[in-house]
Order: structure tokens, then sequence, then C-alpha cells
């Protein structure tokens, strides 16, 4: 059953890359629209019903780009639809939920110090959560608020901080960290899915018609953009936060998390700012700075941080992994070549939080974390980083043994 680990971790690593590369995708085209947009100029010579146009350069010849704000008076030959991007980016992270947060819901997804629930519970409430956080926006952009713009915007914030401080009174730090940036995806990936293309598809059907396409479903989907504009960077925040505890595992992390979205508002703002010509606000890389500094500030008080793991919360496996016959030998290995940076104190130079919050100093934490020692140090040569001490080829084969052994001895 260990060669479950192994494929299971390839699994993840193989969810993980088909993510990262869908995600550039979106990302990349979809601040290039914005960018394009903010940039076209108006002139007279340009075509009945186009709103702007912009001349590009980019390898080594000259791109002539028109925007029809509506539509064109005819329908071209070929259209190029931007949407897989967004489909594919939403289906891997989902698919990268399931994996790491659903299939490891013991470690990753509850903290019973937090909540106190069985998995398919905790699960159940994380995909409730991601669907009406979808149904919620929807109809606050559908209702009389939604033709206000900013107005709109400053409340969608106030529902995010909510569902900040929502999430972690129900997950760990690190799961509620990343279900916020999971919900607001899926804000965005069902703005593409279930606004602006199926407005798009109106409009083109029109045209084919011989009908004069109604300018709402443009506007409507440019506002949707918009809102999908602000929200991305905050959205790579989150996603890359679980490798970094002091953002997420500390007494303020909800108070973080909305410091991080406003700003995903003063970066964004600058680009937009300098792509519609509009000047360079400087203002705002100053304001995002004071912001930083006061997450990072917040992320050291108190000192400690949250999410320690206990005898009670691991029992199965400090049962199944602390019972076993090699557990003695892996203790004393794990105390002199790993504890010195995985403690509440480290002693090892230039680290002064355990790294991504995991702690190994008794054997309720050594049994807690079996499968990633067993993959992290003995299956691979990961940990320690470049084997800072010393562990021995044959110290990692007795971390693969204990691990395999306690794992066949349960199948058992």
């Amino acid at each position: 059953m260990y060669e479950y680990a192994i494929a299971w971790e390839w699994l993840a690593f193989a969810a993980r890359w088909f993510h990262v590369i869908t995600a550039i995708a979106w990302i990349g085209s979809s601040f290039y629209f914005i960018a394009l947009d903010l940039g076209l100029v108006k002139r007279p010579h340009l075509p009945a019903g186009a709103y702007g146009e912009e001349w590009q350069v980019h390898g080594g010849g000259f791109y002539h780009i028109q925007k029809y704000l509506v539509a064109p008076a005819q329908m071209p030959e070929h259209l190029t639809w931007f949407k897989y991007e967004s489909y594919f980016t939403w289906i891997s992270g989902f698919l990268m939920l399931c994996i790491v947060y659903y299939g490891g819901a013991d470690l990753f997804l509850i903290d019973r110090h937090v909540l106190d629930i069985s998995p398919p519970v905790a699960i159940l409430i994380s995909l409730a959560s991601l669907a009406l956080g979808w149904v919620a926006y929807d109809l606050l952009c559908k209702s009389p608020l939604g033709r206000n713009t900013w107005g709109l915007m400053a409340v969608l914030y106030v529902v995010l901080v909510f569902m900040a401080w929502g999430y972690t009174q129900l997950f760990t730090g690190r799961a509620a960290f990343l279900h916020l940036g999971a919900f607001t995806a899926t804000i965005m990936s069902a703005n593409v899915f279930m606004i602006i293309i199926p407005n798009q598809k109106i409009v083109v059907a029109d045209l084919i018609a011989g009908r004069v396409p109604d300018p709402k479903y443009g506007q409507v989907a440019k506002q949707r953009s918009l809102h999908n504009n602000y929200l991305t960077l905050p959205v790579i925040f989150f996603m890359l936060s679980n490798h970094y505890p002091l953002s997420f595992g500390t007494q303020f992390n909800w108070v973080i998390a909305a410091l991080v979205f406003l700003m995903g508002v003063t970066i964004r703002h600058w680009f937009n700012t300098t792509h519609a010509r509009k000047g360079r606000p400087t203002w705002t890389w100053i304001v995002t700075v004071i912001l930083f500094i006061l997450i990072m500030w917040l992320s050291t008080v108190p000192k400690l941080l949250t999410g320690e793991t206990d005898t009670a919360t691991v029992a199965p496996a400090f049962q199944q992994f602390a019972g076993d016959p090699h557990f003695p030998a892996v203790k004393q290995l794990v105390s002199t070549r790993c504890s010195m940076c995985h403690a509440a104190e480290p002693v090892y130079e230039g680290i002064v939080r355990p790294p991504k919050g995991v702690m190994l100093e008794n054997d309720a934490e050594i049994a807690a974390h079996a499968r990633e020692i067993y993959i992290q140090a003995g299956r691979s040569h990961a940990m320690p980083p470049g084997n800072i001490t010393d562990i021995t080829p044959d110290e990692r084969k007795l971390l693969v043994a204990w691990f395999e052994s306690a794992v066949e001895g349960k199948t058992q």
C-alpha cells in the first residue's frame, strides 16, 4: 500500500503542473487584453462601429488591432475564442483541491482546535461555499446595485472580507487561504463560463441572423471582466500562500487576507492607469508597500503560529506509526536531523519559524507527518535542504522501512 503514497504524490505533481500551465495561459491572455483595451485610441478614419485601434510590434512584425464595442457590421470568417484557458484553470485547480485538501482532510483541511468536524462534513462545507459564493455574487451583480460599478465592487470587497473571516472559523489557516483563492477563482471562471462567453455568443448569433446586437450584452461582460481584472493578483497570492505559514498561520490571518485584496487593487490600478496613458500613479506603490509592511507586522502578532498539532488530533496516525518497531530509531533520527528547523523555536541560523508550520518535536507530531517525512526525506532527498544535516543513505532507508512497515501492518 505504500506505493499508493508515491502514486498520489505524482498525481498531485501532475495536477499542479497542469494548473500552473493553464493559469499562466489565462492570466497572460487576460492581462494582455486588459492592457490592449485600455490602450485603444479613437481616430477619425476608423470603420463604422469601431471603438478604437492600436498598433503593436512583437516578434519582428507589426499588428494593427481594432476593437468594435458592440460588433462589426458583418460576421468575420474566423473568430478566436479565449475561454478554455479559464475553464481548464478552474478544473485543474479543483482537482488540486480534491487531491491535497479533500484527500488529506484530516491533516490539511480540518483543525479540530478551530472546528471539530468530520472530513465528509468539511468537504461538503467547502463545496457549498464555492457554489453559494457564485450565486450570491451573481445576484448582487444583477441587482440594482450592479448599475453602480464601483459601489458594487465596494460591497463585493465586504463580502470577500467576510468570507476570509468565515473560512478561518471553519478550516486550518492554510486551507482557509486556499479556499479564499478558490472562492474568488470560481467567481472569475464562472464569469467567463456563465456570462462573458454566453453574451458574446448572443452577439454572434444576432450578427449571423442579420440583427443589430444589443449593446447591453457587451456592457455586462465588460463589468464582469473588470472584476476579474482586480481579483487576479489576490488569487495568485492565496494560491502561493500555502508555502508561507507566516501569511496564513497567524491569529490575524483573515485581516491579512483583507489587506491582500487591497494590494491587488492598488497594483492593478497602477497598470490600468499606465496602459490607459493617464499617467503613472506612483502613490499606488507606496500604498502597496505600506500594506505589505502592515501584513508583515500582523504575521508576528502574536509570535507563535497557530495550528499546532496534538496527540488527540492525530490519534489514528499516532497509533499506526508510533507503534511501529522502527519508531524509536526514527524518532532519534528526526530529532537529530530535522527538529533544529521543525520546532516551535528553531535553532538553525536564519530560520525563525518552522517551515510550513511543521513541527517534529514529539511522537505525535512525527506520527502526524509520517507521509511527508517518507516522501520528502525517505523516497526523495528534498529534505533536509541541501542535506545540511548530513542525513545518510542508511538513515533514509530507515525512514522508508518505517513508513512502509507501518502501512503494511495496518493493511494486514
